[in-house]
């Protein structure tokens, strides 16, 4: 079973939708003990860094995120996947969950529009278990103004606009990071989820 953390800052509908589409067993939660015995951990995001940490740490389970970070899969998505770095500096500097190196700025860039919105390739710089019987090219759809900034070594997937912006992160371990909604991207994306929940077995 795959835990769907709720704190009220995840676009919850489409991921579950998703889920339940591909068959997934899983439970929307803010409970610590459900989150302990899943096999895998998705936290989603929708909206601004510091309200979602703010939501994040109302429900009492930054802890208890971190350490099921250590031991089992846990996919952050979006603004979730935002949150598992040291830091973001939007609307200020907020505190993250620090499970990947790196911190989260706007996207810097003066000739694309902000948001990044729509469809983009994925460049593709390391195997990963998330991206087994993908046939490239691999597009997934975007909307996001701000970006990781993380070594290369925790970059699985990054997007060209107008610069280099990560897409699929991860800490080398147990945890992993979408900067694009898979929910949202077609078959391909959906495959991704079906990919992380076999990593959980």
């Amino acid at each position: 079973m795959i835990a769907v953390i709720d704190y009220g800052a995840g676009n919850l509908f489409s991921v579950c939708n998703a889920l339940r589409f591909l068959n997934i067993a899983h439970e929307v939660t803010k409970d610590a003990d459900t989150i302990n015995r899943a096999d895998a951990v998705i936290l989603p995001g929708v909206g601004a860094f510091p309200a979602a940490m703010e939501s994040l740490h109302a429900t009492g389970l930054v802890d208890t995120v971190r350490e099921n970070a250590a031991k089992k899969p846990l996919l952050g998505i979006c603004l979730g996947m935002q949150m598992l770095f040291d830091k973001s500096n939007e609307n200020g500097d907020c505190a993250g969950l620090s499970l990947i190196p790196g911190e989260v700025r706007r996207i810097p860039s003066q000739r694309v529009i902000i948001p990044h919105m729509g469809w983009n390739e994925l460049v593709i710089t390391q195997d990963c278990k998330l991206l087994d019987d993908i046939e490239k090219p691999v597009y997934t759809y975007f909307v996001h103004s701000y970006q990781a900034f993380c070594d290369d070594s925790s970059i699985i997937a990054y997007a060209d606009y107008d610069g280099k912006i990560p897409a699929l992160v991860t800490d080398g371990k147990y945890v992993f990071g979408a900067q694009f909604h898979p929910e949202k991207s077609g078959e391909k994306g959906l495959r991704m989820l079906r990919n992380f929940e076999r990593i959980a077995r």
